[in-house]
């Protein structure tokens, strides 16, 4: 039986051997991406508690932190981030757990899982009731072998559900399949180059380049179009860039545009990104002019 609310308290033995079987939920493609239960993950009470408190309060989740907060990019290799649970019990922390999941619901419509590497957290106690555990995370594009652990198609990309659970000292469990919810992206790539190099002043400028993102199944990037980009433009010293004009991605992602040069200094363009797709800059091309 899976948790089917949208957060779960549970406490003790009896609450844990309800919840022993594991989740098989088939995906697109007809596969199954199991996922543990919580008896499973965590084991039996026994084997991870000392003694009980009579108040057999639930642990307390203080913050989740993935990949420092930032979106999970994967381009055309695995991508393996840190996550971090910080909760609190009466008794301490023994272990914690943190899984990404896609679909709109853990028990039937899940189409792609990101499971932890570790079978235990490393816990790191800053007090005698609260500790911070360590995770990691990994996203592999592909669509050999097992799919858990695979960004295995493009439609994965985008928002992806938090699960969190914890286990206390004296074997209380808080467990939650939508603590908050994390993008996973595929990774962009730009390119940038600017001729003639050097320019007379006034002269005109023309640059070039090229969109692309990382096609999953195929583990290669592709172009992409249609997609806003802005040219910018920083002068020698400085070191922020200005935009002086926006494109739009033509086929296969081809960039190009003209501009007057004025001054000595460097060139790039910046993709904001999109739900899907991660954003991205490219290192300047400096141009001196004469």
């Amino acid at each position: 039986m899976r948790i089917r609310a949208t957060v779960a308290a549970v406490s003790g033995a009896l609450a844990l051997s309800a919840l022993t079987a594991p989740i098989a939920q088939a995906d697109a493609n007809g596969a199954e991406l199991d996922r543990p239960s919580i008896a499973e993950r965590f084991g039996t009470p026994s084997a991870k508690s000392s003694a009980r408190v009579g108040a057999q309060a639930v642990p307390t989740i203080n913050a989740v932190t993935i990949n420092s907060n930032t979106s999970m990019v994967v381009g055309t290799g695995a991508k393996t981030i840190k996550v971090y649970v910080k909760a609190t019990h009466p008794s301490g922390i023994s272990d914690a757990y943190i899984d990404l999941w896609h679909g709109s619901d853990p028990e039937y419509d899940i189409d792609g899982y990101l499971p932890p590497n570790e079978e235990v957290a490393s816990c790191t106690a800053s007090s005698a009731t609260t500790s911070t555990c360590k995770l990691t995370i990994t996203a592999t594009p592909g669509t050999t072998g097992d799919l858990v652990g695979k960004v295995y198609s493009n439609i994965l990309a985008g928002t992806w559900n938090v699960s969190v659970g914890v286990l206390a000292n004296d074997g209380e469990v808080f467990y939650t399949d939508f603590y908050k919810t994390h993008k996973v992206q595929r990774a962009s790539v730009l390119t940038v180059n600017a001729n003639p190099e050097p320019v007379k002043k006034g002269g005109t400028l023309t640059v070039t380049g090229k969109l692309t993102r990382a096609d999953w199944p195929t583990r290669k990037y592709v172009g992409f179009s249609g997609q806003k980009v802005a040219l910018q433009f920083r002068k020698s010293g400085p070191t922020s860039y200005a935009n002086v004009k926006g494109i739009t991605a033509a086929t296969g992602g081809a960039l190009k545009t003209t501009y007057k040069a004025s001054y000595d200094g460097y060139w790039r363009f910046n993709y904001s990104g999109i739900a899907s797709t991660a954003a991205i800059s490219v290192a300047g091309d400096y141009v001196d002019v004469k």
